[in-house]
């Protein structure tokens, strides 16, 4: 019968392993998402506005950011 103290030891450097994997992962996940560049709002029809086509055409530009409400 093994020595309680090693299997114990075995279970601290197994679990201390998946830690760091873990943490190493996420860090790689982070570091991806992050060079991708500065979040964009979502475009009126993700959030349920309705813009008609020949409206959208003629519509100024500063007008597509205006029907986004600010963050806050």
């Amino acid at each position: 019968m093994p020595d309680p103290s090693v299997r114990g030891r075995w279970v601290a450097i197994v679990t201390g392993a998946i830690s760091i994997a873990i943490a190493v992962a996420y860090l790689a996940l982070i570091t991806v998402l992050d060079l991708r560049g500065p979040l964009q709002p979502p475009p009126p029809e993700a959030l349920g506005l309705s813009v008609p086509a020949d409206a959208a055409a003629t519509a100024p530009a500063s007008a597509a950011v205006s029907a986004v409400p600010p963050h806050g």
